[in-house]
């Protein structure tokens, strides 16, 4: 007899026990029409699981559920696997690291991702703290699979399926290249896991995320007396309404950004200096910034974080800046931008220098990007020439910055 894994057939969660299922050679079958939100509600369902959720493993014995119980039970179904390993030690070490992943990885991908989704209220310091949490877990694990390629041993084991699909979602909605770059032998881990046969069975095709999803806005609520009065108004008039909402959605609009008039300044010839500049930065680059500069097309702004006397911890106020960069992917074609992590002890201070396209903070961005809010924002005075100053400083990281060393800086580009 199959298992029957009552599931979605592309639930993270339950890929966990598919996958064990194709290197174990268990039979696992999903059931046909599986509907999410209306079979996990039957009474049927509320028997093998109390509080509706999926997935839900059926075995000739009765229900197992929670995704690494049912793993676990998939892995077990046949005895000669290597899926816990070859040792004692390793054993132990396959049930740490599934653990990892369940307190250290998923969770803190949740607290980021799933208020994006609008799957739970927004709030931006629970998202700072996933962020931080996240990558102190990528950097423990990074630093393991620096010398690792799997977690245990010389072979996948569970604890490989079970941290490989936890960072699934992540990986495919919320973690782009830009933050996963800092992580290189986690990308290269994720990668080789989700490209092992048996896992492409399962999880198919994989694409990484490309940008990072903005905050879900809450709808307006319908007015139900408007709609009532206008549905029989309509209906004997069908020649009435306006043929435009009946049309297919037209392009999406340009970007004001792009309607400005050309700028001499290229953009994207300023970050290829500024990258590939190596030596003598300061009469290279910076002033072939000056050479660049269009101060009809682009405005410079400095910024200064508002609660400087909070960042008492050097990881978090980092990680701080770093999430900040991370949300202002939405603006690269328009931005350049320095960060400055100021000080040798606490309190940090967080100070930045930006280039943006027009005269003008875009709109979108101090929309969208809420850590805009947490900043003090003054225009560069190019005519005052400490302000001048203060701008080749903060470009090429020159220390002391007023009076003080750098803890870190960071580039936006």
């Amino acid at each position: 007899m199959a298992l029957v894994l009552h599931s979605g057939s592309g639930n993270k969660n339950a890929f966990k026990a598919l996958i064990a299922a194709e290197y174990c050679g268990v039979k696992v079958e999903l059931p046909k029409n599986f509907e999410m939100g209306v079979s996990n509600k039957t009474p049927e369902f509320i028997k093998m699981n109390p509080l509706g959720k999926v997935p839900v493993l059926e075995t000739p014995d009765g229900a197992v559920f929670e995704s690494n119980a049912i793993a676990r039970y998939v892995a077990r179904s046949k005895g000669d696997n290597l899926l816990w390993g070859g040792s004692l030690i390793e054993y132990a070490r396959v049930e740490q690291w599934m653990d990892f992943a369940a307190t250290e990885v998923d969770p803190n991908i949740a607290r980021w991702l799933y208020p994006r989704l609008g799957y739970a209220p927004f709030n931006a310091q629970s998202e700072e703290f996933g962020i931080a949490g996240l990558k102190r877990a990528l950097e423990a694990l990074n630093t393991h699979l620096a010398s690792n390629t799997f977690l245990v041993g010389h072979s996948v084991t569970l604890a490989d399926i079970v941290m490989t699909c936890n960072l699934y979602h992540g990986f495919a909605r919320i973690l782009t290249k830009t933050f996963t770059s800092e992580f290189p032998h986690v990308e290269r881990y994720f990668w080789t896991m989700v490209n092992q046969p048996n896992f492409k069975k399962v999880i198919g095709d994989f694409k990484q995320a490309e940008v990072v999803p903005s905050v879900q806005k809450k709808a307006a609520p319908a007015k139900p007396k408007e709609a009532k009065k206008e549905a029989p108004k309509e209906a004997p008039k069908p020649a009435v309404v306006e043929a435009p909402e009946e049309e297919a959605p037209k392009p999406k609009p340009k970007n004001p950004l792009d309607l400005l008039p050309p700028s001499k300044m290229v953009l994207d010839d300023w970050k290829r200096l500024y990258s590939n500049t190596k030596s003598n930065f300061h009469d290279v680059a910076v002033k072939g910034f000056w050479e660049m500069y269009d101060p009809e097309g682009y405005s410079l702004w400095f910024c200064d974080y508002k609660y400087q006397e909070e960042n008492t911890v050097s990881y978090v106020t980092l990680n701080k800046v770093g999430g900040f960069l991370q949300r202002m992917d939405l603006c690269r074609k328009y931005a350049f931008g320095k960060m400055l992590v100021i000080g040798s002890e606490a309190p940090f201070k967080v100070k930045g220098l930006w280039l943006f396209r027009g005269q003008d903070i875009p709109e979108f961005v101090m929309n969208e990007v809420y850590d805009m809010e947490l900043y003090e924002w003054t225009k560069v005075d190019l005519s005052d020439e400490a302000q001048k100053k203060r701008v080749e400083a903060m470009i090429e990281d020159l220390e002391p910055f007023e009076g003080q060393s750098l803890l870190d800086a960071k580039c936006f580009k």
